[in-house]
């Protein structure tokens, strides 16, 4: 069943609701007819299963059947805090990142950094948003990842609390694994990974982030790509952490 969101609309069980938001996208893309049944989401925790009553070129409406529960979310929140990347490598992450259970994107600007300054940045926002959607959509997700604001190195460091991990390739001996880091660990509320740029992250950085309370860990013996180390270190946190099987 497609699932979208609909979240400036009100659902409500038993009634119709209007669906023109979807038209082009239900008749069009995806070709689709009255009677067929989608799944809206609210983005506040419930799904509509609602069958599509009329579909036009330019309107649509459809009957709301039922509420239940949406499903989707892993049973921790995933911050991945991603020094930002080159375009085509970041949208990657994102996109990936919807689909393994990431509940929130913060890119970093560090001083390695090829993209800056943050206005440069935002200005990709409306399109970033749109790929956190259709990924959301078409992975099933119950829920929207947030994509926050851009963060300086130093803001990025100190914003989260809890569990927060730094894979980082220059980690020394007595750092351990990201595995051996949450081994026996009773899954946390929350869990922050914070990535560093396609140069790597400075040694000075990474001793502010450990300084504090963050927890260098590593990847093992292969130093990843950056996009590479984020989809794998998230991947890994949420599977050791309860979720993807």
């Amino acid at each position: 069943m497609h699932h979208f969101f609909l979240t400036h609309t009100p659902i409500t069980p038993g009634q119709s609701v209007d669906l023109t938001p979807l038209a082009h996208q239900l008749r069009s893309v995806l070709r689709l007819s009255p009677g067929e049944t989608i799944l809206l989401m609210d983005n506040a925790g419930f799904a509509y299963p609602t069958e599509i009553s009329r579909l036009d070129k330019n309107a649509a409406v459809g009957n709301v059947l039922s509420r239940e529960l949406a499903g989707g979310e892993p049973p921790v929140s995933l911050s991945l805090y991603l020094c930002a990347l080159k375009a085509d490598k970041f949208e990657w992450v994102l996109q990936k990142g919807v689909e393994i259970g990431v509940s929130r994107f913060v890119p970093v600007i560090s001083s390695r950094t090829i993209v800056r300054p943050a206005e440069k940045i935002t200005r990709k926002y409306d399109r970033w948003q749109a790929i956190i959607r259709e990924a959301a959509e078409q992975c099933g997700r119950g829920r929207l990842p947030v994509l926050g604001d851009p963060l300086t190195w130093a803001e990025a460091v100190a914003e989260p609390s809890g569990l927060r991990l730094l894979p980082w390739e220059e980690a020394d001996a007595t750092s351990p694994t990201l595995g051996a880091a949450l081994a026996g660990m009773n899954a946390p509320a929350a869990c922050s990974l914070l990535i560093g740029p396609e140069g790597g992250i400075d040694g000075a950085e990474a001793a502010l982030a450990v300084a504090a309370g963050w927890q260098a860990v590593t990847l093992g013996p292969r130093i990843l790509r950056a996009e590479t180390a984020a989809i794998t270190a998230a991947g890994l946190v949420l599977h050791l952490l309860g979720d993807l099987g």
